[in-house]
């Protein structure tokens, strides 16, 4: 007789969720902290004395924003540990979003200062 192997939804779930332990999630707690944290002392002690110029201080929140969006979905939404055909196709429609969202944010700005010119 063959041997069968009958899985169990607490086995599924167990082996799906077997890459976070305990220590990685409390690893990607800290590296999120210390991510939130540069950003109040980018916000509470460097912009306001001046020693980087705005642009800077905005281009370094949205790459420090990115890289804690990174964690939050790769590590608590689980999507490191799915197939690569899932993860570039989300990563293509995020493209795609910002994309848009920027397209967005030029066209806007545009109208903005030609209405106001116009009127």
């Amino acid at each position: 007789m063959s041997e069968q192997h009958i899985h169990t939804t607490d086995e599924h779930a167990h082996d799906e969720h077997a890459g976070l332990s305990k220590s990685k999630i409390w690893q990607v707690f800290f590296i999120l902290l210390g991510i939130t944290v540069v950003e109040f002392i980018i916000a509470l002690v460097i912009l306001p004395k001046g020693m980087i110029p705005r642009t800077a201080g905005n281009i370094a929140y949205i790459l420090l924003t990115l890289l804690k969006a990174y964690y939050i979905v790769a590590f608590f939404m689980h999507l490191k540990f799915e197939k690569t055909g899932l993860k570039l196709s989300m990563g293509l429609a995020f493209i795609f979003i910002i994309y848009f969202i920027t397209l967005m944010l030029i066209e806007g700005g545009y109208l903005h200062v030609h209405q106001t010119l116009h009127s």
